[in-house]
């Protein structure tokens, strides 16, 4: 019988939720920022109920993923964290081709996660199939980059009407967001 079977179906004493907010906090302050990070959080948040079947809906997809960049240090999985690989404006890319993206530019658990398969962070194949399939209706033709600059009035004022701009040219039904 396994620690799990004897425990009941608990789960084990270290198999815990990371402080990932506790982490973060301390982060800042090791920085010396005086004030704590304020993490944006609403009383409201926006929905919009599909207004047709997922198999007839155009699907966006808007990722936090950065295109590699050669000369910008290491970026492969397992890399520690890089900033010089963040980048600072929305992008976007065919859904057609295949892309190189990274995610060593991001604060994620280092000791408990890798990197080496990126179809985590960056499912396009798996939107590709579900679009063959005719789980969706189609796939739109691009995705695109949302910056993680850790500013909530450039994200607000800059990157989100970007973002809002693009699908709407696109002319989306739902978007799937992936934020790493």
């Amino acid at each position: 019988m396994s620690e799990h079977e004897e425990g009941g179906g608990m789960a084990l004493d270290h198999d815990t939720p990371i402080p990932y907010l506790e982490r973060i906090g301390t982060y800042y302050r090791t920085l010396g920022y005086g004030a704590p990070y304020r993490w944006a959080h609403y009383a409201e948040v926006p929905f919009a109920p599909l207004k047709k079947p997922l198999a007839d809906s155009r699907i966006g997809l808007i990722t936090t993923a950065s295109p590699f960049q050669p000369g910008k240090g290491d970026q492969g999985p397992g890399a520690v964290y890089n900033a010089a690989a963040k980048f600072y404006t929305v992008y976007s890319g065919a859904t057609a081709a295949e892309h190189d993206l990274r995610i060593s530019h991001i604060g994620y658990d280092r000791i408990h996660t890798t990197a080496e398969d990126s179809r985590t962070w960056f499912p396009l194949a798996q939107l590709r199939q579900a679009a063959r399939s005719g789980r969706i209706g189609e796939l739109a033709a691009r995705f695109h980059g949302a910056p993680t600059n850790r500013s909530h009035r450039v994200t607000l004022e800059t990157d989100c009407p970007e973002l809002l701009a693009r699908v709407r040219e696109d002319q989306v039904d739902a978007v799937v967001l992936v934020a790493v």
